[in-house]
């Protein structure tokens, strides 16, 4: 995620969950598997991906959803 963040610094903001620390996060956005990955924009979600992605498949889902 660290690379992701510096790949497409400027462009979008990454923000990591701990939702075992911030339980109401899951029910609020219906994640029912970890990692799941929810692209917001202007405070709405408008993507979800759940489930581990390689490096080259979140940039593909980043890129796809921007």
């Amino acid at each position: 995620m660290d690379d992701i963040a510096d790949e497409y610094d400027g462009k979008i903001v990454i923000a990591k969950v701990n939702i075992d620390e911030n339980d109401q996060t899951p029910p609020k956005y219906g994640i029912r598997g970890i990692p799941t990955v929810l692209l917001f924009k202007e405070g709405a979600v408008v993507a979800t991906k759940m489930g581990a992605l390689s490096k080259a498949e979140l940039s593909a889902f980043i890129d796809a959803n921007i």
